[in-house]
């Protein structure tokens, strides 16, 4: 896709006298996105196994990953990406499209698109690679990690193709309140706030249930909220070489906050300061990206939408980081 060469739109659009947010927002996602590294996860893949390959030539990978990663940041449909994709200029910009020599991928071969990295888990090899970037690059600090988890809702109602729910979801109650859905539980930088690993169940597992799987081999100070009370009894945990030497920094439960000494309330508050940076990456999926609902069937399809997800949040959360810095 060549970008460099302006069209008649660009030369218009070039004159308003101001920028759309979600203009900036593609910009600076296209300015920061490794797109050389994350085309290259996907190719071993793609052309093996493209939809239409009786003869239909392929869409090139960055143009199918541009496509997809507009669906995901947007929350759209496979249909309605495709119709945004044509009325926005900001997308059509961002996806390098001339429409006097190329068209729009259709929903289905976005379909197919999402079908393979789907099938061979490549989101969760984009967040590895982001985390290896950031690692490289000095971005990201050691030994310490944020566990977290919350509730993403799925639709509870049976009118549809199937007529029941989707049976991989579970409902579970969150102080007086029930949800329907599942949790996605992740692993933070305790330094950086930044999303290093992910797990995804239904909503009626315990949080504590994935504490686990969510350090990393060199962490040694984990902080937890309240809900995480008993971490470090837990059998992984103790039968474990490494995790049964991490120290689990705990927030104290209400009742027991309230009865502290003036220190041991100061202790707690720099625990939730650091506890902070996870909630974040939350905020950026659910109200930048808009994933506040699942959007398909199944843990595993919502598992490779999260860790894109996530690995975007983390992109974003850097450009902004660098931009406020200078």
């Amino acid at each position: 896709m060549d970008n460099d060469q302006p069209s008649f739109t660009d030369i218009e659009y070039g004159n308003r006298r101001r920028v759309s947010r979600r203009e900036e927002f593609l910009e600076t996602m296209n300015a920061t996105i490794p797109w050389t590294v994350w085309v290259g996860l996907i190719e071993p893949h793609y052309y093996t196994e493209r939809p239409g390959k009786r003869g239909r030539k392929a869409k090139p990978i960055a143009t199918m990953l541009r496509m997809y990663l507009l669906q995901v940041w947007f929350s759209l449909s496979d249909e309605g990406v495709e119709e945004a994709i044509y009325d926005s200029y900001a997308m059509r910009r961002f996806m390098g499209l001339d429409f006097a020599t190329e068209q729009v991928p259709d929903a289905t071969t976005l379909l197919h698109f999402r079908h393979l990295l789907e099938k061979h888990q490549l989101g969760e090899k984009l967040l590895a690679a982001q985390n290896e970037i950031f690692e490289t690059e000095g971005w990201i600090m050691r030994g310490g990690s944020i566990v977290d988890a919350t509730i993403i809702a799925a639709p509870s109602s049976t009118k549809n193709a199937t007529g029941t729910r989707d049976p991989e979801m579970h409902q579970t109650k969150k102080g007086n309140q029930w949800y329907f859905g599942m949790k996605a539980h992740i692993g933070v930088d305790a330094g950086t706030g930044y999303v290093h690993s992910l797990t995804c169940t239904a909503a009626n597992v315990h949080d504590l249930d994935e504490a686990a799987n969510l350090v990393r081999a060199d962490d040694e100070v984990v902080y937890v909220d309240a809900g995480y009370q008993g971490a470090h009894k837990r059998p992984e945990i103790t039968g474990d070489e490494h995790l049964s030497q991490v120290e689990w920094r705990v927030a104290a439960r209400k009742g027991v906050l309230k009865a502290m000494t003036g220190h041991d309330r100061e202790v707690e508050s720099r625990k939730a300061s650091a506890r902070a940076k996870v909630e974040h990456p939350f905020l950026v999926v659910k109200r930048d990206f808009g994933f506040a609902k699942t959007r398909y069937r199944g843990i595993g399809k919502n598992l490779n939408h999260l860790h894109v997800l996530f690995a975007s949040a983390n992109w974003l959360m850097r450009a902004r980081a660098v931009a406020l810095t200078g």
